[in-house]
């Protein structure tokens, strides 16, 4: 029996106020439903944990059900034959934002949600479509709808653990997710006794117990009371909630520890979008007899690409190593891909009781995590720890091209090294379909639109180097190597075999002494973790999880005299700086002082003049001495700029726009006392 699928559309609208965009000309924007219908003894989705437990209909089939929209050429025959697929992150679209460098948004429509119009001046068919199983609705997320498992009419149950951390003052109320924007695996029962709520200051920390008498499954409600006696609060059992009346104390780790009920087959999300991309890719009309939507118009798709970021690049990484780039006919679904800053981590997805929302392991939050298990790069290599031999890559006739970007953060927070070192260290030669790019000295979540430096939880402003110019470049040179076969620049990124790849405390020993600066104690460690003997079957036995001994190597880029990363794609504002980029910051005293503050690096402004540097002992030379003023400035960051479009790693028609936000000494985005 073969899957099935078909596409509702519910909405047609001109997109971007029908404007043109080049030689593309108009969009239509396109939104519904795409509901599957799928064998679950099919041996192409055999790779899917418990759909063997998934409620089915009268024909044996599992159903899901998905959001998506399209943004596509309205004349067909004038796009450029690609589908991009922009993963997402929890439901919320992005590559408008990064590709187009355009403002933030889930619901675009009006012309200046296109931006620069990059992609659509390409002429790329855009899709998104969710495939995240435990999203809840709210701010336009893409939802993806999942069966939950069950033993016949029994209900499953299992242990479940979430980390809870309080973002500020007066927390008293968290989801069992940790999160409000997911489902809760609910409580088995609301009998505190029954489970373990704990606190530790750090991710090493002993834990310490809160008596069962102090917290509760339950949640919080406010409502206007009578006899205008103003509002009233009232206490209201839950098994998706738990309640601490005194509150979560900032600057510390909470965890939870309960038997849950009822998980879901969330690993049906990696099937959605293998069988959705596949028919746009291949398909004519759906099971309904409509036509595929991508190619009613005069359209047509040669090649299909993926991008995700963060959780979503985890998302491919994932995909591919567990086989999901062959569609169920053994076809190839991407023919090529772009994890961006997904480090050496997969999912904790495709497993029962999974929690997709999390944030995977950090030197703080989320440290032992099942989304960071061997194998970590995408060459096949053996886990000095266990003997293991993997890699992400195996399937040779079906795995696509892949660029994959990480930024300094990742080395620090996410353990990039491993992406392409073996687990000892040691570098290790790259697959030919392979490249892999250190975005040198930025961080994470580097939004292309920054109104001024900012903290959040940190001791130092947050890195505001820019690099959305890097994924225009990324995408042009991706799309020139699977349809002409012209190979991308070699990849860019630190190696222990030339020095640029080193130890914490060669990093330490070569950073530079900045008067005021606080220093790391390392990055974020990966220690062998055992979740128990069915974890690659998807079931979790132990959580958290044993530590039976030996960690993996774990390696941060070596620096320069300023404190910037040498080795890798270093973006304009990193070859002529105003300060030192790094890939971590430290959390400050209320909320965990000293740790790594998750995913975000830090800007330290360079001394000004030479008195300012003489005074404060700074070793970095002062903005004046390097650039004389603010014309000197701009004209560093244009050549900056213009070695990059040489070396094929940044378009010409962006070399204009890094000028001109080089104008005044970068202001906003810098902290120039000038």
């Amino acid at each position: 029996m073969t899957n099935k699928i078909t596409f509702d559309i519910h909405h047609r609208a001109p997109f971007a106020d029908g404007a043109g965009f080049g030689d593309t000309g108009a969009y239509e924007h396109i939104r519904g439903r795409v509901h599957f219908a799928v064998d679950p003894r099919a041996p192409a989705q055999a790779a899917v944990t418990d759909i063997a437990l998934a409620p089915r209909d009268a024909d044996g089939l599992v159903h899901c059900a998905a959001d998506f929209e399209i943004l596509r050429p309205l004349d067909g025959a004038r796009g450029n034959g690609r589908l991009f697929y922009d993963y997402g992150n929890r439901g919320n679209k992005r590559a408008l934002q990064f590709f187009n460098d355009a403002p933030k948004t889930n619901a675009p429509g009006g012309l200046a949600d296109a931006g620069n119009g990059f992609l659509m001046r390409r002429g790329y068919h855009i899709l998104w479509m969710g495939w995240q199983g435990d999203l809840l609705p709210g701010d336009g997320r893409m939802l993806f709808d999942v069966p939950i498992a069950t033993d016949g009419d029994t209900p499953l149950t299992g242990t479940v653990r979430t980390e809870l951390i309080a973002g500020g003052p007066g927390v008293t109320v968290f989801p069992l997710s940790s999160l409000v924007t997911a489902r809760s695996n609910p409580a088995v029962s609301k009998d505190t006794r029954r489970a373990r709520l704990s606190r530790r200051r750090y991710a090493w920390s002993p834990r310490e117990d809160i008596p069962a008498d102090r917290w509760a499954f339950a949640r919080l409600e406010r409502g206007p009371g009578v006899d205008n006696q103003g509002m009233e609060n009232a206490v209201v059992p839950s098994d998706s909630h738990v309640c601490l009346p005194e509150g979560f104390e900032t600057g510390w780790i909470y965890e939870i520890v309960y038997e849950a009920r009822d998980p879901q087959v969330l690993g049906l999300g990696h099937l959605a979008v293998r069988d959705a991309v596949s028919f746009l890719k291949y398909g004519d009309v759906d099971a309904k007899g409509t036509p595929n939507p991508l190619k009613d118009n005069g359209g047509r798709v040669d090649y299909a690409y993926a991008w995700g970021r963060s959780q979503t690049g985890r998302c491919i990484r994932d995909a591919l190593y567990l086989g999901f780039n062959a569609d169920a006919s053994g076809r190839r679904v991407f023919d090529g891909v772009l994890p961006h800053v997904a480090g050496a981590g997969k999912m904790w997805m495709n497993h029962r009781f999974a929690n997709l929302v999390l944030l995977p392991g950090q030197e703080f939050e989320n440290h032992f995590s099942p989304a960071d298990r061997f194998p970590f790069a995408y060459a096949v290599s053996t886990d000095h720890l266990t003997g293991a031999v993997d890699g992400i890559l195996k399937r040779p006739d079906t795995d696509p091209k892949v660029i994959h970007t990480d930024t300094a953060a990742e080395y620090w927070h996410r353990r990039a090294a491993l992406v392409h070192t073996d687990t000892e260290g040691n570098d290790l030669p790259q697959p030919d379909g392979v490249r892999i790019y250190h975005w040198a000295s930025t961080q994470h979540f580097a939004a292309p639109k920054v109104d001024k430096p900012g903290f959040g939880m940190s001791q130092t402003y947050f890195n505001v180097a820019a690099s959305s110019m890097l994924f225009r470049a990324t995408l042009d040179n991706l799309d020139a190597w699977v349809s002409q076969g012209i190979a991308p620049p070699e990849s860019l990124m630190p190696r222990r075999a030339d020095g640029t790849l080193v130890s914490f405390d060669v990093w330490k020993a070569g950073f530079p002494q900045i008067p005021g600066v606080a220093l790391p104690r390392g990055p974020s460690r990966l220690e062998l973790m055992d979740f128990g003997a069915d974890i690659d079957l998807g079931l979790i036995a132990k959580d958290p999880p044993d530590l039976p001994g030996g960690e993996y190597c774990v390696q941060v880029p070596a620096t320069d005299v300023d404190g910037n990363d040498i080795a890798g794609i270093r973006v304009p504002m990193v070859q002529a700086p105003l300060g030192t980029y790094t890939g971590w910051s430290l959390r400050n005293a209320t909320f965990g002082l000293g740790a790594l503050e998750g995913i975000t690096g830090t800007y330290i402004p360079l001394p000004t003049r030479e008195d300012e540097r003489a005074q404060t002992g700074d070793p970095r030379v002062s903005v004046v001495e390097r650039y004389g003023n603010a014309a000197g400035y701009a004209h560093a960051i244009g050549a900056a700029a213009r070695s990059l479009v040489d070396a094929g790693l940044m378009l010409d028609e962006d070399v204009a726009q890094a000028v001109a936000e080089a104008a005044d000494w970068g202001r906003p985005r810098h902290d120039v006392k000038l």
